[in-house]
């Protein structure tokens, strides 16, 4: 028997599997296809990208742009495959899917310290030392035996979640803080009034806009507690001002008077850095979020660091469930890793794979798992999936997450240059523990 077991071998079981038997642990990684394929591969590659050619942009000052750095730091095969197959892309990492999966796969199988089994794991074992990362389509059979291991109530299969969007590219003087007849903190919302002619432009373009095409695997219907923005819009005119636009128990102080329509913002994290738009789980396609929500006053600027999104995705309440090390806290033993976790893109869900095959490595040969510095991007994500929250929902790697410099600088680019900086200085001084 081998001594560690990774399900999964997509971006982040291939990651976590390369890591662990780079520092001599022998690992055995089981992946069902092509023996069982899922609704969206078409091939039985490791690592095969199932959407997108592009793991997104390679600037620094990006917060996925930095985890790419964080990630070359440690010497990662999802990024030393990436860079091999790459193709034009601007400033964005993008790849030949074939050539990328063909370049996984074939390293990962000369490994002399891992075994590749193609095989479907149903039961997960429980006095050994595991990584899960078996991604949003896991097998029902898997899926039975993780709801047994962690309590049904912390997997979810159905993600509906709203846009969230940077602190920093709100208008404030278009917006205020208040809670409806004033109950709860007075800056629990932050409001953003339309007026008649700005609410029946937006409800008119949420009608007209574009939705993203659905695939098989996401035929799933819509519940009416959680109806997409869109689909709301089109049951008439003011669906929306008696939903989540209603302006009832809110008075803007710019006018003393009860706005037409008002979309809340709620804050997503303890610095208030990012928000979300309350009641906004949509279908549209990206480009559509962006035209669109802009047209609220308050947003005509917003930065979207994530966009709302209503597909079929298999993952844990991670906080409640995982220490910051993605162990199970209540089996050390069991390791998670990847879009499982409740993190989103190809790039993110690969770098909960590189900490959890480091730690596992850790673990089995004695050693304390690390807990990365919430200054980086691998911390970042890691404290954002692994703190107490409510409402928890998927995350890419964004700026919101990280914790603010001490010295104030105005200039976005030159600020998130500075955290990149800080980020790659504090990686540097956790290395020689990394080993």
């Amino acid at each position: 028997m081998k001594q560690l077991l990774v399900i999964g071998g997509g971006l982040a079981g291939t990651e976590a599997s390369w890591q662990a038997a780079e520092r001599g642990v022998e690992v055995e990684l089981c992946e069902m296809r092509p023996e069982s394929m899922t609704p969206a591969h078409q091939t039985g590659y490791l690592a095969e990208l199932v959407c997108s050619n592009s793991l997104g942009s390679n600037e620094r000052t990006t917060a996925g742009g930095l985890l790419k750095e964080e990630m070359r730091y440690l010497n990662s095969i999802i990024l030393r495959s990436a860079d091999d197959s790459k193709v034009p892309a601007g400033g964005a990492l993008a790849v030949d899917r074939e050539r990328f999966a063909a370049k996984v796969t074939e390293t990962i199988q000369a490994h002399p310290n891992i075994a590749l089994k193609r095989e479907e794991i149903s039961d997960i074992p429980e006095d050994r030392p595991v990584i899960i990362a078996s991604g949003p389509l896991t097998s029902e059979a898997l899926a039975s035996s993780l709801a047994k291991l962690i309590d049904e109530d912390y997997l979810y299969f159905y993600d509906a979640s709203a846009p969230i969007i940077s602190a920093d590219s709100i208008d404030y003087e278009r917006s205020f803080f208040a809670s409806r007849y004033d109950k709860g903190g007075k800056e629990d919302y932050l409001n953003c009034p339309l007026n008649k002619g700005e609410y029946e432009m937006f409800q008119g373009e949420l009608v007209e806009a574009e939705k993203a095409p659905r695939h098989d695997f996401d035929d799933i219907p819509y519940f009416e507690g959680c109806l997409p923005i869109e689909e709301l819009a089109r049951r008439g005119r003011d669906t929306l001002r008696f939903g989540p636009l209603k302006p009832v128990g809110l008075i803007d102080p710019r006018t003393q008077n009860r706005p037409y329509a008002v979309v809340q913002l709620r804050t997503e994290n303890k610095e208030r850095t990012l928000y979300n738009l309350v009641g906004f789980q949509t279908r549209l396609k990206w480009s559509e979020q962006r035209r669109v929500f802009r047209l609220i006053p308050a947003l005509h600027s917003a930065e979207f660091v994530r966009y709302g999104v209503m597909h079929r995705n298999t993952f844990i309440n991670s906080t409640h469930l995982l220490k910051p090390t993605l162990q199970l806290i209540r089996n050390e033993l069991i390791f998670f890793a990847g879009q499982i976790t409740g993190v989103e893109g190809y790039i993110e869900s690969a770098g909960m794979g590189l900490i959890a095959g480091i730690n596992a490595a850790k673990l089995i040969k004695g050693d304390e798992p690390i807990v990365f510095p919430p200054t980086t991007a691998f911390g970042a994500l890691t404290c954002y999936i692994t703190s107490a929250t409510e409402n928890f929902q998927p995350m890419n790697a964004n700026w919101g997450l990280f914790p603010p410099l001490e010295e104030k600088i105005r200039d976005k680019r030159e600020r998130r240059y500075k955290l990149a900086q800080r980020s790659l200085k504090e990686l540097k001084l956790l290395a020689s523990k990394l080993i």
